[in-house]
């Protein structure tokens, strides 16, 4: 009996091996998983090339006569926030969901996020740690009179820009609402770094 038991074992495990075989020789289709757009903008004012990641909704490109609000995302390379954000901006514009509108997300790659989303600190400990910081002032400048303008020029956007920043960028959201509120019309501020400059 058990020799009968062992045989039937061994004959099944040869099956589905064949099986398995047999499905791993199938062919199978790979394409290219896209979420968006990489441009690489030339900035006098910051004199240098900026990376912006750029997310469009899904229907894009066949709602020709739609516009779309955006999203403007600080540390939004590839490496960052963009991916997830994009994936939420996504999930909550399903029709199913409807937490916010169908948008475009365009996510700044940093190059400095401490030049460019600090002003300058009398505090010398600051200083010291950060050399290369104080520079948001060039920094709001890029994106008020290239980055808005590139974007609305070339895509198809609405009126209403929104601001996400945390941290560093959290900081830089803040200054930006005091000092220049119409930049945008929402602000998205999570734990900004209001101990800078005491």
């Amino acid at each position: 009996m058990k020799m009968i038991k062992t045989t039937v074992i061994f004959i099944v495990l040869l099956v589905c091996h064949q099986v398995l075989a047999d499905d791993a020789n199938k062919e199978v289709e790979v394409t290219a998983l896209s979420i968006g757009e990489r441009v690489v903008l030339q900035s006098e004012v910051l004199n240098e090339n900026r990376v912006i990641n750029v997310y469009l909704p899904q229907g894009y490109s066949k709602a020709l006569a739609k516009d779309y609000p955006v999203i403007y995302l600080l540390d939004g390379s590839i490496e960052e926030d963009f991916i997830h954000i994009a994936g939420l901006v996504q999930f909550g514009s399903f029709s199913w969901v409807e937490m916010l509108p169908e948008s475009i997300v365009v996510g700044i790659s940093n190059v400095d996020r401490r030049r460019d989303f600090t002003f300058p600190t009398g505090n010398e400990r600051d200083k010291k740690d950060f050399p290369t910081t104080g520079h948001s002032q060039s920094f709001i400048r890029f994106i008020e009179t290239e980055l808005q303008p590139y974007i609305d020029a070339k895509y198809r956007t609405t009126s209403t820009k929104t601001l996400i920043g945390q941290s560093l960028g959290g900081l830089l959201a803040t200054e930006i609402l005091f000092k220049k509120p119409d930049l945008f019309d929402n602000y998205i501020i999570t734990s900004p770094s209001l101990w800078w400059d005491d």
